[in-house]
């Protein structure tokens, strides 16, 4: 809403207080930010919404068929956008296949730097197997089932983010307790 317009309303709710003069105070709706998340609490729920599909959209890649790749490259952006892109062209060229789901078992609001957001996140990779085209498994032996990783999201439209990095957890963030 621009200044104007909000002024304009402020105005109009000021006159109709006056002219019925017990019309209780109204409480201000909160103004969206630049980015369009109207709090942190919103941006952080727009966050955490954009990282589970994408790790819907993970889960539904078949390293076989290049098309279903496409979901996942729509919820990333620049240098994790050009790895998964370089990291799914090797693994679909080499025949390797991927079978099980990774479950979120956690999302922690970590920090909020608009247009970034950044997530603390626990996930279970228990039963994710990655084979060669032989059947070997390519999973390494001592790879822990619960991960924990920072996400950090960027803003792209005033509303909607798309993941920009992955990394290890900042801040002490495990998956203790889960």
């Amino acid at each position: 809403m621009t200044a104007r317009r909000s002024a304009a309303l402020l105005a109009a709710t000021a006159l109709a207080a006056a002219l019925t003069a017990c019309a209780p105070a109204s409480t201000p709706t909160p103004s969206p930010t630049p980015t369009g998340f109207a709090s942190e609490e919103e941006a952080f729920a727009a966050a955490e919404a954009t990282y589970r599909a994408y790790v819907d959209a993970l889960n539904q890649v078949d390293l076989s068929d290049p098309a279903t790749f496409e979901p996942v490259y729509a919820l990333t952006a620049g240098q994790l956008n050009e790895q998964d892109r370089k990291s799914f062209s090797e693994l679909h060229a080499d025949g390797t296949v991927v079978e099980g789901d990774t479950q979120v078992v956690k999302i922690a609001p970590n920090e909020a730097e608009f247009p970034n957001v950044t997530l603390n996140v626990c996930t279970d990779v228990s039963q994710v197997q990655v084979t060669d085209r032989e059947g070997k498994s390519l999973v390494a032996e001592d790879r822990p089932d619960l991960q924990a990783r920072t996400v950090t999201l960027s803003v792209v439209q005033a509303d909607k983010f798309r993941i920009a990095r992955i990394g290890d957890p900042v801040g002490g963030f495990t998956c203790a307790g889960n």
